[in-house]
């Protein structure tokens, strides 16, 4: 029987992406400036303008305005109602509920009298999901990661002049076929939507996208005659970004972690501090999957964890090798535990997470670049040492 599956990625200008951009550039900066922050941004943008909103509890003197224009001009809005010196900015930024900061500072088992990992608690109640398998080097899903190798293409081919008549909003979207044995054996079709200049032939863009951008993207072995192509389909796409469509913080979740190869615990992830379990814990839940699946365990591997707001340990893990590990799914689960440390605080001291890392995920998916700290397997030959019992 033919299995199919499906996703999708968006470039840097898609308007939810700009708002991720902007407010993980703010992130940053803040983090720069004073570490400790907490910090819960989100910004809205339709057509000329765009509303940075949230909570922030700082040191840091930060130009919101600025860093928005900058952002907005990198990522290639020097045009039209929406470019980065004509659209109109309003900033609502305040400071973090007194009643949350309560739970974060000190945790239920830190104020029992528990240790330094206790220091911090669950800075809101969640589940969250990681996430690992063995379909590509990078250990993600197939489908994904081809329709992100498109996306930034699509972008590099804009900036680098290749395409020079393309504009900055763009979306992809790849279904590849799986066989019996549940391994990707071929691409079944490629969807490319891309904003460009007015004026363009749609017959030219086409052929260049599919020579410039597809064919030089696609591993030749995936595709076959029967693999179809639809290219910007419902033709002209002149007018994009937040000037076409609004966009939103924390609208592409299913973009950013794993393509709906599995479950979304609903939290988003740009803007916020490590506190917030939403982006560390996630993260935390995607280094351990991908450790215990480079180390052997399993060949596919679907991790949640839960949290209640103000308590330091989850109140659950749980564990889905799909009937591919080597040991029953609880007891992954006990080893997931036991090695690592789920803990806010130790989260944070284990992948860095007060450094400004977090402009770099904004766009094409916080998982899969060898960039970031939770994609290192540097505990997998460890956990090996359970396949010998």
């Amino acid at each position: 029987m033919r299995k199919f599956f499906t996703s999708e990625s968006v470039t840097c200008g898609h308007p939810d992406k700009v708002c991720d951009k902007i407010a993980d550039s703010i992130l940053d900066e803040i983090l720069r400036q004073d570490p400790m922050a907490r910090t819960a941004v989100e910004c809205c943008a339709a057509y000329d303008r765009l509303l940075i909103m949230g909570e922030v509890t700082t040191s840091a003197k930060v130009d919101y305005e600025k860093i928005a224009r900058d952002t907005i001009r990198a990522i290639g809005y020097d045009f039209g109602k929406f470019a980065y010196d004509r659209c109109k900015i309003m900033v609502a930024v305040h400071e973090q509920s007194p009643d949350i900061a309560l739970g974060v500072d000190a945790s239920m088992e830190k104020k029992a009298g528990g240790d330094l990992a206790d220091t911090i608690g669950a800075g809101d109640q969640g589940i969250m999901f990681g996430y690992a398998c063995r379909e590509t080097e990078e250990l993600m899903p197939l489908p994904l990661t081809l329709a992100h190798c498109l996306a930034k293409r699509l972008e590099e081919v804009r900036k680098t002049g290749v395409l020079p008549y393309l504009r900055p909003d763009g979306k992809t979207q790849v279904t590849v076929e799986y066989g019996e044995d549940g391994k990707p054996s071929r691409v079944e079709a490629v969807v490319v939507s891309s904003q460009h200049a007015e004026g363009v032939e749609q017959e030219r863009l086409r052929a260049d996208i599919l020579a410039h951008v597809v064919e030089a993207v696609l591993p030749a072995g995936l595709t076959d005659e029967n693999t179809k192509y639809y290219i910007n389909p419902t033709g002209r796409f002149e007018i994009g970004g937040p000037e076409g469509d609004s966009g939103l913080t924390g609208r592409k979740i299913i973009v950013d972690t794993y393509g709906g190869s599995c479950p979304h615990g609903g939290g988003s992830f740009s803007g916020k501090d490590c506190t917030k379990v939403d982006r560390s814990a996630t993260y935390m839940a995607r280094y351990i999957c991908k450790n215990i699946v480079a180390a052997g365990l399993a060949d596919k591997l679907e991790l949640q964890v839960a949290y209640a707001i103000g308590v330091a340990r989850p109140v659950s893990v749980f564990a889905d090798t799909f009937g591919t590990g080597k040991l029953p799914d609880g007891e992954i689960a006990d080893i997931a535990v036991k090695e690592f440390d789920l803990r806010p605080y130790s989260i944070i001291e284990t992948l860095g997470l007060r450094r400004p890392v977090y402009a770099a995920t904004a766009a094409y998916g916080h998982f899969g670049s060898p960039d970031f700290a939770w994609e290192k397997t540097d505990r997998a030959e460890d956990l090996k040492k359970y396949l010998k019992k």
